[in-house]
């Protein structure tokens, strides 16, 4: 590198180049070490420098949030299959460190646009549920799906760091048996929901 290329100022920073950084740190330390000054070592610029993409870290987290929920899976599911878009965005948080406690938190201060709750809605209502309704049958399937990944990343994370009950068999293998294994909780518990709303759309609710 030359005398002038080395005084050159650094090139400035975009918003996805914000987002990516953050996306690393999370993958790294997890969302309890998050912080703008990790963001900003990792990118090599002053903390300053990313309030000019963000307002706040909140408005971070959700821009982060809506990177952890828009990754498209291998196969998109059926836009009639309420319990495959469920689970697909189950996938989705559970393919990042502490992902459904980012998406959950973005979530309940309103600054995340779900694409996986407007697929919920448009399936319910395709199943024969009303607009009120479909919407109810969106939100539980939603608030279940990020509660239950929110758990399950907790006891994973407690298992590997030996803070869990050792008679309880926390492994990230017992977790995330495969649909129809006999551990395999989340998807009875979302066979429930799904069969609850199918049987309101039934009853021409």
């Amino acid at each position: 590198m030359n005398a002038a290329s080395a005084d050159q100022p650094a090139p400035r920073r975009s918003k996805p180049d914000v987002v990516d950084a953050a996306m690393s740190v999370l993958a790294e330390n997890g969302i309890a070490g998050l912080s703008m000054r990790r963001i900003a070592d990792e990118l090599d610029v002053q903390v300053s420098a990313l309030y000019w993409h963000f307002p706040n870290k909140q408005a971070l987290l959700a821009a982060v949030s809506a990177r952890i929920v828009s990754g498209e899976p291998d196969a998109e599911p059926d836009a009639a299959d309420l319990a495959g878009i469920a689970t697909a965005l189950r996938d989705r948080l559970l393919a990042h460190q502490d992902g459904a406690e980012v998406v959950s938190s973005s979530l309940a201060l309103g600054l995340l646009d779900l694409p996986a709750r407007r697929r919920l809605v448009e399936s319910a209502l395709a199943a024969g549920l009303v607009d009120a309704a479909a919407g109810v049958a969106a939100d539980t399937l939603v608030h279940y799906v990020i509660g239950f990944t929110f758990h399950e990343q907790q006891r994973v994370h407690a298992a590997v760091v030996g803070a869990a009950d050792p008679t309880v068999d926390l492994s990230p293998a017992r977790l995330a048996a495969p649909v129809g294994g006999e551990a395999d909780d989340f998807a009875a518990g979302l066979a429930l929901i799904v069969s609850g709303i199918r049987s309101a759309a039934g009853a021409g609710a």
